[in-house]
């Protein structure tokens, strides 16, 4: 029944963003990740990578560069971050936002979003495990 709810809640479109409610965060995650990809690389490339800082070298030591010396490319790069932060937390019902709306940057907030739905490293190894014992026992 919740297949077909969905069927008649959401189509494919470019420019809606697809709404993540807390239910069937795997089939979510790849959409908001196709969504992101379709706006435009490099907002993708914030959530792998983190945003892009522009930097000058002062004694051999990358510093921060300040806001009113960025080129425009650095700026238009620097933009990308908060593009894919408007995106994503724009993508999330209430009770999901709650869980985000402290994060500040992109990364961060879907970070903290795979640790929530889908737990940690160990914690997926030991899921994986104990699915391939079963099976084995099956």
């Amino acid at each position: 029944m919740v297949a077909e709810k969905e069927t008649f809640c959401e189509g494919a479109c470019t420019n809606w963003r697809p709404l993540f409610a807390g239910e069937n965060y795997p089939f979510r995650k790849v959409k908001v990740q196709i969504f992101l990809e379709s706006i435009d690389r490099g907002v993708w490339d914030v959530v792998v990578c983190g945003p892009y800082i522009p930097t000058i070298n002062v004694n051999n030591v990358h510093e921060p560069k300040p806001f009113s010396q960025w080129t425009t490319e650095e700026n238009q790069r620097a933009q990308y971050g908060v593009r894919t932060r408007n995106i994503i937390s724009f993508a999330f019902t209430h009770a999901e936002f709650y869980m985000i709306f402290f994060c500040k940057r992109a990364k961060e907030t879907w970070d903290v979003l795979e640790v929530t739905h889908e737990g940690t490293n160990n914690v997926k190894k030991v899921r994986k495990n104990t699915l391939i014992q079963k099976y084995e026992m099956f």
